[in-house]
């Protein structure tokens, strides 16, 4: 059998081990720094005490368990993608197919260790949330929460995460019965953050913020991180106890030397089936690929779990000796639940339409749902809907 190796343990790098273990065909290898899936899309609750950490965590031993592939744990140093050999700190890994799902790294700015965010390392939430009980416990406080962007590769923006992180705590404090002693501040770089979900977007969202009392802040660069304030572009500043920042994301750093092309931002670049432009044997996918697309493209855990598919697929019908590819373009979209703690808004956004669509107090739980169809479908406890 052949090998493939997998970089990467997040939602990407899981699809596409569960995919290829289907086939039966590939010997096939998970090498991940963690023992667990992170569903970060539900660990918006983790600060607000709305669940524990550990609810937000998916061993990759349940996992195996339906879709027995051979999981690693180790942290990756090289890739020698000219020798078809990877290098770990506990030893080296050969493969006959690579797919890179080994995720991103933030886009650095000054003083950006006084800020946490809850799309980091998984710890940071847990951070995150005794920052804001710390503030809960004295009954007072500024909270600032905001995104980032990187003009090289617009597609590697956070933002909805930081809107449903600025509801959310909106209404814990609202529901503590503290919430007039706490000022809430949005702030992000650009004109109209939320416009990639479409051109109604940003004035739905401004009036949720403005309806919530939370004040706005946009349009300025980001010049540093203070302790205790944000610094901007025009030396206008926001004071904050708490400063929860999303920072855009570049290109893994471990690809710089890997003889992989990649584009300004660091990410690999790929053609539609996820193969890496000009090399035979090597896929990327989600947060580690170079998404080509519209404007409005920004890349979610889907779409990652799509390229993971796709490239699981292309892998499989490659060693069949057939023709047949699947490629991930013409299923770019924008798809989620951005939820507010007492409901949520549906968000769909494609080359055709886009719809934000508010959905109070049901849109909460269709959220809390999808977490628990995620840990059941990926453990084989419950079949996979099409399209999810």
């Amino acid at each position: 059998m052949k090998k493939v190796l997998i970089l990467g343990g997040g939602f990407a790098g899981v699809e596409a081990a569960i995919s290829l273990q289907k086939s039966g065909l590939f010997n096939v290898t998970l090498l991940s720094e963690r023992d667990y899936l992170f569903i970060y899309p539900i660990s918006i609750w983790v600060p607000v005490n709305g669940i524990d950490i550990e609810d937000a965590k998916l061993p990759l031993a349940s996992i195996q368990k339906a879709y027995p592939f051979t999981v690693i744990i180790d942290t990756i140093v090289a890739i020698q993608s000219t020798e078809n050999k990877v290098v770990g700190i506990k030893q080296h890994y050969e493969y006959d197919y690579l797919i890179l799902a080994i995720g991103a790294e933030k886009v650095g700015h000054p003083g950006i260790e006084n800020t946490l965010s809850i799309c980091g390392k998984p710890i940071v939430s847990s951070q995150v949330k005794e920052s804001l009980d710390t503030l809960i416990s004295r009954k007072n406080g500024k909270i600032a929460i905001g995104f980032g962007g990187n003009p090289k590769d617009k597609s590697a923006v956070r933002g909805g995460p930081a809107f449903e992180f600025a509801f959310n705590v909106h209404h814990y404090l609202k529901k503590l019965k503290i919430r007039e002693h706490f000022a809430i501040s949005f702030f992000a770089p650009m004109e109209s953050p939320g416009a990639r979900m479409g051109d109604k977007a940003p004035a739905m969202i401004g009036k949720m913020l403005d309806n919530a009392g939370i004040s706005q802040h946009y349009g300025k660069k980001i010049k540093e991180f203070q302790k205790t304030s944000i610094v901007f572009e025009d030396d206008k500043t926001i004071e904050a106890d708490l400063i929860m920042f999303i920072a855009a994301s570049k290109g893994n750093s471990i690809f710089a030397n890997s003889g992989l092309p990649l584009n300004d931002a660091g990410f690999v670049k790929i053609d539609d089936n996820c193969k890496v432009e000009n090399i035979e044997n090597i896929f990327a996918i989600g947060d580690a690929a170079a998404i080509d697309g519209y404007d409005w493209v920004a890349k979610q855990g889907h779409i990652a779990e799509l390229m993971g598919r796709n490239a699981a697929y292309n892998i499989i019908q490659t060693e069949k000796g057939n023709n047949s590819r699947k490629g991930y373009h013409s299923h770019l979209n924008i798809l989620c639940i951005m939820d507010t703690g007492n409901g949520a808004a549906f968000v769909l956004r494609n080359h055709k339409r886009a719809i934000l669509l508010p959905l109070p107090i049901v849109g909460h739980w269709i959220k809390k749902a999808w977490g628990w169809y995620v840990k059941a479908s990926k453990t084989g406890k419950f079949p996979r809907i099409p399209g999810m």
